[in-house]
């Protein structure tokens, strides 16, 4: 009952919305006079009101719509009519104004039927599309159509007889577009990248609005399509191009006729409920670390130990500090693969989505890197959390180059001397080295390889014990905090996806403890602070 309420409500705003101007316009021309024009469109909007409000669900709103219409045109016709035969004998003639166009109502209905053929043509397959608008719109004799198409002449006969009788069943039927043909969602994304595509993949495409929203229809949803171009109100030619364009960049899997997203999308629901057990949490978890951060720097200099080099204060330091204390601590819970899955145009990537979810847009804190390095060439430890706030993130480029990061750590090693000298001045542009004296220096926190482990060993018990017993305290929370958001994503992991564990642990670490939540505890302690003293390279590390 509910449901043919429905139907019926929304007939009537779209009887209301589509038709009533038409009708009016309809009974001017048949009478001739305005007045009676709207009487008689009155006339006629009642009939269809009443109707509809008493439940009728018509199977082809335009063609029922029309019929009323000419029928209480007759009734009022016959009315006129026999009044004025009754008052001169005259003919009905005698009042009527001649339409001087071919049968109107005839007009109307056809041009609603062609608009209901032309929709139609926008959801049947291509097979059957492409011949039709052959055959009755470019008026192609069957014979060329069948040459054109490499088919028998009882193959496009056959495929005509099918496609109208698919026609025909579409235009009977009141088609209803999906929420997103006219709302769409957003969503947003991780990328974990070792090399972008090169044509900018992943991002060149996730940045796409229809794209986005193939992904949330097909998520978990195997669907043909035909079912995406209705739930996303695009005609069918437009929409295969796109998924088979999707299919070929891997983030959509064909099986079948059927497509599906092929990465994980954490839920709204799953977001909320992980957020609020993190605000939770935050405020100890945080303070924990800080404590842990300041205890070890002061331990280390006591023992004249610089374990995050010589290049920048404490202060500026303590934003490297605190973001790789919480990944490390982190990465004790859980473990995800550096391998990136290898992609179209050289790409190695993987993703996972975010839907929209009712939280507080945090500052994003990211972590970009060097990229693109030659096969034969090694990886160049160049790190650099970017903090997107106050336009933080702004001051420094999203990525190094190769050769870029190459000079970088030439220039850590006090051996810049034969670099290129533009490579060398961009550096200093963008902040991670300044030009002294002698040459060139860094601006950033420069890590010893494995030094950790050596520096621990000149520490009392009693310092290990402390350090120690402070670690073991925050790896506990976020192990609770882990294994709470790791059944969140088990319960909505799609089938497709459940034999990647890879992708389960790679999308259970992006609803674990989020680095932005701590950011901005730290900065509401008063723990860390950014000002016009701060160095623009906070964030940045590299590893020697």
């Amino acid at each position: 009952m509910q449901e043919t309420n429905g139907m019926c409500d929304r007939l009537l705003k779209e009887f209301a919305e589509n038709y009533m101007e038409k009708l009016f316009y309809f009974c001017l021309k048949k009478t001739g006079n305005q007045i009676e024009a709207e009487d008689l469109s009155q006339d006629i909007a009642l009939q269809i009101i009443t109707a509809l409000n008493r439940g009728t669900i018509p199977t082809s709103f335009s063609a029922w719509v029309w019929q009323i219409a000419r029928n209480r045109y007759c009734v009022w016709a016959k009315n006129k009519h026999d009044h004025a035969e009754s008052v001169t004998g005259a003919d009905i003639g005698d009042y009527e104004i001649e339409d001087e166009s071919e049968n109107v109502v005839g007009e109307i209905i056809h041009s609603e039927q062609m608009a209901l053929l032309r929709r139609e043509l926008a959801f049947i397959k291509s097979d059957y599309r492409n011949i039709v608008v052959a055959y009755y719109i470019d008026n192609t004799d069957i014979r060329d159509i069948a040459s054109a198409h490499s088919l028998s002449i009882s193959a496009v006969q056959q495929r005509l007889h099918r496609a109208r009788k698919i026609l025909k069943e579409g235009m009977d039927m009141a088609r209803e577009f999906g929420i997103r043909s006219y709302k769409p969602e957003q969503i947003t994304f991780v990328n974990n990248c070792s090399s972008f595509g090169s044509k900018g993949q992943p991002w060149s495409v996730l940045s796409h609005a229809l794209y986005k929203n193939i992904f949330l229809e097909a998520y978990d949803n195997p669907s043909t399509a035909q079912e995406l171009s209705l739930a996303l109100g695009v005609a069918l030619p437009y929409m295969e191009d796109e998924l088979e364009f999707l299919t070929k960049e891997t983030f959509l899997v064909k099986n079948e006729n059927k497509y599906e997203t092929n990465f994980f999308i954490i839920s709204k629901e799953t977001i909320e409920k992980t957020f609020a057990r993190q605000m939770k949490d935050s405020a100890k978890v945080t303070a924990l670390l800080e404590s842990l951060i300041d205890e070890y720097t002061a331990i280390c200099e006591s023992h004249g130990i610089h374990y995050y080099g010589l290049f920048q204060s404490y202060e500026d330091a303590k934003w490297t500090l605190l973001m790789m204390a919480l990944d490390k601590l982190t990465a004790r819970v859980y473990t995800v693969s550096r391998v990136r899955t290898e992609r179209p145009d050289g790409g190695r990537w993987d993703i996972v989505g975010y839907q929209q979810a009712d939280i507080p847009n945090l500052p994003w804190v990211g972590q970009h890197g060097c990229m693109d390095t030659p096969e034969d060439e090694i990886w160049v430890p160049f790190q650099q959390y970017k903090f997107y706030r106050e336009g933080m993130d702004r001051l420094t480029p999203d990525y190094l180059s190769h050769k870029e990061a190459v000079t970088l750590l030439q220039i850590v090693k006090d051996n810049a001397s034969d670099c290129d000298g533009k490579v060398l001045e961009r550096l200093v542009e963008y902040g991670y080295a300044r030009k002294t004296a002698n040459g060139y220096e860094p601006t950033i926190v420069v890590f010893e390889n494995s030094q950790a482990d050596v520096h621990i060993t000149q520490f009392t018990e009693e310092e290990v014990r402390r350090v120690k017993d402070l670690t073991a305290e925050i790896v506990a929370i976020l192990q609770e905090l882990f294994d709470y958001a790791y059944e969140l994503n088990l319960k909505n992991m799609p089938a497709s996806l459940a034999d990647y564990p890879m992708i389960k642990d790679f999308a259970a670490s992006h609803t674990a403890f989020d680095r932005s939540i701590v950011l901005e505890q730290a900065i509401a302690d008063g723990w860390i602070k950014y000002d016009e003293h701060s160095s623009r390279a906070v964030g940045a590390f590299i590893y020697v």
